[in-house]
């Protein structure tokens, strides 16, 4: 993986995305694609905006991603992502193939590994920084709903 320093910059972005999703009434979850360390892809939750329980974070940047590079594999690509996938974007990740997965905040619930989900067998995972903002914004955000 590049750099602690490069992380936490790419995850910042995907904190700005995050923000942007909350301030819309979304889940606040953002994700970035990195390749070549270089933004390709970011999107934030869209699943209220759109009405379609499949536009998370993830699914809107993977395709933004493999629009920028003309074709379906993300190989050599990072995703960083505010929180941990689910099982169903798991399968998308698994499916672009992409290098890596950095993600801030577990999601002991509904995460990947607690639903069974799997990624690709030769992309690395990272529990990543800032896991502590990431919290943050959604406990606030659930907060504020209730």
């Amino acid at each position: 993986m590049a750099n602690p320093y490069d992380a936490e910059y790419f995850m910042r972005r995907a904190l700005q995305e995050a923000q942007i999703a909350a301030e819309r009434g979304e889940v606040p979850v953002g994700a970035v694609v990195v390749s070549r360390e270089r933004i390709i892809g970011r999107a934030h939750n869209l699943t209220e905006t759109l009405n379609d329980v499949t536009a998370h974070a993830e699914m809107q940047a993977i395709t933004a991603a493999a629009d920028y590079l003309g074709g379906k594999y993300l190989r050599g690509c990072s995703l960083y992502v505010t929180l941990e996938p689910c099982a169903m974007c798991a399968g998308a990740l698994y499916w672009s193939q992409v290098q890596r997965v950095i993600y801030a905040a577990e999601d002991p619930k509904r995460g990947y590994r607690q639903m069974g989900g799997q990624l690709h067998p030769k992309t690395e995972v990272h529990q990543g920084p800032l896991a502590g903002e990431a919290q943050a914004i959604l406990q606030e955000f659930f907060k504020n709903r209730r």
